[in-house]
C-alpha cells in the first residue's frame, strides 16, 4: 500500500487549481491536509497586530476543513516551529513526503530549508503563475522594471482555463491524527472566508465589473475592482485561476481584462523583486533617493492613521481601512502620497501600518507599493511625483459620494464641494478638523527633501 503524504498548507487554503495537493494525490496513498500554527511567524512584524487579516486566515482554515470533510478528509492543525510538527507527523504517519506550495519570502525560505534538513520536502509551483527565477534578463540578472518584467512574463506562458486543476471529487481517509483546534475566529466586514467566496467574487466580477474595468478601475465611488486580494494572499484563489480567467475574457474581446491581467502581473512582479532582493522589506530598492531626512511627526502620523488631516479624500479612505480592513488601489495611492509627500513621513511607517490593518496585506506588494509612491523601488514613480488629494478627490471622486459615505461631518456638503470644504461660505461641520498641512507648501517642501536626497547620493 502506498505511504501517506503530508500536503503542508501555507499560502494555498482552496481544493481547485492546488498544485500541492494534486502532488500529494498523486502517489496514490493517504493524503494528510497539515497547517502549522507557527509561532515566530504569528508573532514577526508582519502578523502580530494584524488582528483582522489573522480572523480572516482562521476563518478560513475552518472553510477549508469543511471543504476538506465533505470529500472525506480533514484538516489537522498543529502549534510549533513547522520544522519540529512536521518531523512529528512524518513519523506518527510514516508519510514519504512533505508537499507545499513554495513561498518566496524571506522568513519562508529560511523555514522551507529548516524543515528541508528534517523531513523529504517537495516545493510546488503556485503562488506565482511563473517562479521569478524564470522570469529574469538575459543575463540571469533580475529585472527592475515593470513593463519589461511583463513582457518576458507574458513571454513565459500565459496560462489558459485548461492548465487550471479541478478539485478533487473525493479524498483518500487520512489517519487518525490528534489536531489542535483552530482558533475561533469571526469574517472581517466585508469579507466572508473560504474558497467558494472566492469563487463567487471572481464568477461576479467577470459576468459585470471586469468590462468596464479599464474605465471604472480608479473610481472610488463605483465597484469596479475585483475585490479579491484577500483571497489571492492566503491562495483561497489561485494565482493561475486569476491569470487565466483575465486572458480568457481578453480573447472574448474584454478590453478590461487586459487591464486586470496587468495588474495581476503586477502582483508578480513584486513577488519575483522580493525573491530577487530579499532585504527589500528593511531599506530602500533604490538607494540613491533613499537618503531622505524624513520628519519625525507622530501628531501628524497619528492623524492620518485616524483620517484627521482636514482632507477628505484621504480621511475617508483612512476611516474605511479603520472600519474594514481594505481600500482601493487608488485609494491607497492617494493616502501613501500624502503620507509621505505632504506629510514627509519615512514611508516604512505607512508600510507597517498597512501590514497591520489591511486583510490583504501581503509583505512583497504592500513593501513593493509603498516603495512604488515613496519613489524609492522598483519601477517606482518619479519622486516629484505628489498627488494633488484635491484633484485625486475630484477625478476620482467626482459627485463626493465616496467622501460622503465615510466622513460623516461632511454628509451635508453637495457634490464635488466636497473635496474643498475650507472654501465654503459656511462651516461644513464643527468635528471636521482643519487641514493639518497647505499642499502647495507641503510639496515645496518634499521637493527639496528628494533633491537634497539626490544631490547626496551623488556626491553633488
Amino acid at each position: 500500500m502506498p505511504s501517506p503524504a503530508i500536503w503542508w498548507l501555507r499560502r494555498d487554503l482552496r481544493l481547485a487549481d492546488n498544485v500541492a495537493l494534486a502532488t500529494a494525490l498523486a502517489g496514490g496513498g493517504a493524503v494528510v491536509p497539515v497547517f502549522v500554527l507557527d509561532p515566530a511567524l504569528l508573532a514577526s512584524r508582519f502578523h502580530a497586530d494584524a488582528e483582522r487579516r489573522r480572523a480572516f486566515l482562521f476563518a478560513g482554515l475552518a472553510a477549508l476543513d469543511g471543504d476538506l470533510r465533505a470529500r472525506g478528509g480533514r484538516l489537522v492543525v498543529r502549534t510549533g516551529r513547522p520544522a519540529d510538527v512536521l518531523r512529528a507527523i512524518v513519523d506518527e504517519t510514516r508519510a514519504a513526503r512533505v508537499v507545499a506550495e513554495e513561498d518566496y519570502s524571506p522568513y519562508a525560505r529560511r523555514r522551507d530549508a529548516a524543515v528541508a534538513r528534517r523531513v523529504p520536502l517537495a516545493l510546488v509551483p503556485g503562488v506565482a503563475v511563473h517562479h521569478p527565477r524564470d522570469v529574469v534578463k538575459q543575463d540571469g540578472g533580475p529585472y527592475a522594471v515593470y513593463g519589461a518584467f511583463a513582457r518576458a512574463w507574458r513571454a513565459a506562458g500565459v496560462p489558459s482555463t485548461r492548465d487550471v486543476l479541478p478539485p478533487p471529487d473525493r479524498l483518500p481517509a487520512p489517519p487518525a491524527l490528534a489536531s489542535d483546534a483552530i482558533p475561533a475566529a469571526t469574517d472581517p466586514p466585508l469579507f466572508p472566508a473560504g474558497e467558494a467566496e472566492a469563487q463567487r467574487r471572481l464568477a461576479r466580477f467577470t459576468r459585470g465589473p471586469l468590462a468596464r474595468y479599464a474605465d471604472a478601475r480608479d473610481r472610488l465611488d463605483l465597484d469596479g475592482t475585483s475585490t479579491l486580494s484577500p483571497y489571492l494572499r492566503f491562495g483561497m484563489l489561485s494565482a493561475r485561476t486569476a491569470v487565466a480567467t483575465a486572458a480568457a475574457a481578453g480573447r472574448r474581446g474584454s478590453r478590461g481584462a487586459g487591464r486586470w491581467l496587468g495588474e495581476l502581473v503586477w502582483r508578480e512582479f513584486y513577488l519575483a523583486v522580493l525573491w530577487h532582493v530579499p532585504d527589500v522589506l528593511r531599506r530602500p530598492f533604490d538607494e540613491r533617493v533613499g537618503r531622505i531626512r524624513w520628519r519625525h511627526a507622530p501628531e501628524a502620523f497619528r492623524a492620518w492613521c485616524d483620517g484627521r488631516t482636514g482632507y477628505p479624500i484621504v480621511d475617508a479612505a483612512m476611516r474605511q481601512l479603520a472600519a474594514t480592513g481594505w481600500i482601493h488601489n487608488r485609494a491607497r495611492m492617494i493616502v501613501a502620497s500624502f503620507l509621505v509627500k505632504d506629510l514627509l513621513i519615512d514611508w516604512r511607517a505607512g508600510e507597517r501600518w498597512f501590514q497591520r490593518t489591511l486583510v490583504d496585506g501581503d509583505p512583497a506588494a504592500n513593501d513593493g507599493n509603498w516603495q512604488w509612491v515613496a519613489g524609492t523601488g522598483a519601477d517606482a514613480a518619479p519622486y516629484f511625483r505628489i498627488f494633488n488629494p484635491v484633484l485625486q478627490g475630484r477625478r476620482f471622486d467626482p459627485d463626493g459620494d465616496y467622501v460622503r459615505r465615510w466622513v460623516p461631518e461632511l454628509a451635508g456638503v453637495r457634490d464635488a464641494a466636497v473635496h474643498e470644504p475650507w472654501e465654503l461660505d459656511r462651516d461644513p461641520g464643527r468635528t471636521y478638523p482643519p487641514r493639518i498641512v497647505d499642499h502647495d507648501e507641503a510639496r515645496a517642501r518634499a521637493l527639496a527633501a528628494y533633491a537634497r536626497a539626490r544631490d547626496q547620493s551623488t556626491g553633488i
